[in-house]
């Protein structure tokens, strides 16, 4: 029995170290593995492989793409595992224009930005020129337009600042049709009210009316023109109630009625 089993021991001997032979072939091939890969992540993170190869930035409208992408620092020669999309969207969002920005990495190699603007609600006068103002009342002093402006208010005589922006969040509550019936807004502050605005439509109408209450009466505008006579321009006083006052027809000559608006208000 024992020589049996020194007999079934020497047989197990060669099997046994074929096994660990076997073994130690496979952790040298694991590791060889990992080797080359480490190697090739290496040798790819180093080489232009890894470059950003192509940027698309969608939502914009005020900014051009240039813009946003010279703004964001990213170039063909950044490494696209080095797009921090958090710290970048942060970034974009300091912008006076860019109210929400979302950055995204589409692999291998591009990168896409999406951005939300800020509304733009008027454009302000200064110097013969015109720039844009927008939702948070902020100007836009490197966007200059030469020409005058069609498609918003022109505010006059107006600076960055408190009336400002109330100017800006009274136009925001108006009806896209009392809006864009606007031609000019002319600060007029009087030593009775420091809020006094003239406003000058685009079917001829003046308007007098005051920041405090500006939204609040100007948003029955559709409403006053409509019992008034088109050829029949004048001044309409929305201070205190709604009067409307017509130029003077010859040098000692004026008309004035009272008009009604939507809530019966006199």
């Amino acid at each position: 029995m024992d020589k049996g089993k020194i007999v079934a021991l020497e047989d197990r001997i060669p099997k046994l170290k074929e096994q660990r032979r076997r073994k130690a072939n496979r952790r040298l091939i694991v590791l060889l593995c990992l080797f080359f890969t480490m190697i090739a992540v290496v040798a790819y993170v180093q080489s232009p492989l890894s470059h950003v190869k192509k940027i698309t930035v969608i939502g914009n409208e005020l900014l051009s793409k240039n813009e946003i992408i010279k703004y964001t620092e990213i170039t063909k020669k950044t490494n696209i595992w080095s797009v921090k999309k958090n710290d970048i969207a942060q970034d974009l969002q300091k912008m006076n224009v860019i109210k929400n920005a979302k950055v995204k990495i589409k692999w291998p190699n591009t990168v896409n930005i999406e951005i939300q603007e800020r509304n733009k609600i008027a454009y302000i006068e200064s110097d013969n020129a015109y720039y844009p103002v927008m939702e948070n009342g902020k100007v836009l002093k490197d966007r200059k337009v030469a020409e005058i402006p069609v498609n918003a208010p022109i505010l006059f005589k107006f600076k960055e600042g408190a009336f400002l922006k109330e100017m800006v969040s009274e136009l925001e509550e108006l009806p896209d049709e009392v809006q864009n019936s606007i031609s000019e807004i002319h600060y007029t502050p009087k030593k009775t009210d420091q809020y006094h605005i003239s406003l000058f439509m685009n079917d001829g109408f003046e308007v007098s009316a005051t920041l405090r209450s500006f939204s609040e009466k100007m948003i029955h505008y559709p409403s006053i023109i409509s019992q008034l006579d088109p050829n029949k321009k004048g001044i309409i006083d929305l201070e205190v109630g709604s009067y409307f006052k017509a130029y003077e027809l010859e040098a000692d000559e004026s008309e004035e009625s009272e008009i009604e608006n939507d809530k019966g208000e006199g």
